[in-house]
């Protein structure tokens, strides 16, 4: 064998060798990247009075993320995800479709799943598959000029808003790519079934089933 032989053979076994006990029983796993929630909204009507089908959307919004998997065994992991919280811009829908912004609000996800991951501790790709449950905190909710406008409110006591914080199961499917014994790339989508009760200062009510889609991306080190 030339030496560009050997030396791509050494290499090849180094990576083997190195991802030998990337994801065995017993690691800890932190990573951090980025993940956007995106919402798919079925609102309801608000409450009288208003406008005859006046609904709501909440966008889409991404946010720095990160979390900790524990490997119970070579194949079942506890998985904590952890983030900061993220801004959505709720819009008007149905029948105030397009006048723009009502307001925002932040939500604080706190999620618990436990993961199954197929192949082996030494296998280089794992896909999993993950079920858990989530509890949805919303909070420093601010309504705008739009939202004061619809529903009588003025600049000297404006409408205000508040989501209720909500619970709900989760599912979940993803990739890790072990690169070496230590570091790791993780992908990953999860689905979340959660409705929530919005309600304004006026006293309307609004339900909205939320159930957000949410696609993750990161980079792993292994404890």
């Amino acid at each position: 064998m030339n030496k560009n032989s050997i030396l791509c053979a050494a290499a090849l076994a180094l990576l083997g060798a190195s991802a030998a006990q990337a994801q065995s029983a017993g690691s800890f796993v932190v990573r951090a990247g980025g993940t956007t929630i995106m919402p798919q909204v079925e609102s309801g009507d608000l409450s009288a009075p208003s406008l005859a089908g006046t609904k709501i959307d909440v966008k889409k919004a991404s946010q720095f993320t990160g979390g900790i998997t524990w490997m119970w065994t070579d194949n079942i992991a506890i998985d904590l995800p952890l983030g900061l919280p993220f801004e959505h811009d709720v819009v008007g829908d149905g029948a105030i479709a397009g006048v723009g912004v009502l307001g925002t609000v932040k939500s604080l996800p706190m999620t618990l799943l436990a993961q199954y991951r197929f192949g082996q501790a030494s296998s280089q790709i794992r896909p999993y598959v993950g079920a858990g449950a989530t509890y949805a905190y919303f909070y420093d909710s601010e309504g705008t000029a739009v939202l004061s406008g619809l529903t009588g409110g003025s600049p000297s006591k404006p409408t205000t808003l508040s989501m209720k914080n909500a619970f709900g199961p989760a599912l979940q499917a993803g990739l890790s790519v072990n690169l070496t014994e230590r570091w790791s790339l993780d992908a990953s989508v999860m689905k979340v079934f959660v409705k929530t009760t919005g309600t304004l200062s006026t006293g309307q009510t609004i339900d909205a089933t939320l159930d957000p889609v949410a696609v993750s991306i990161a980079v792993g080190y292994r404890f």
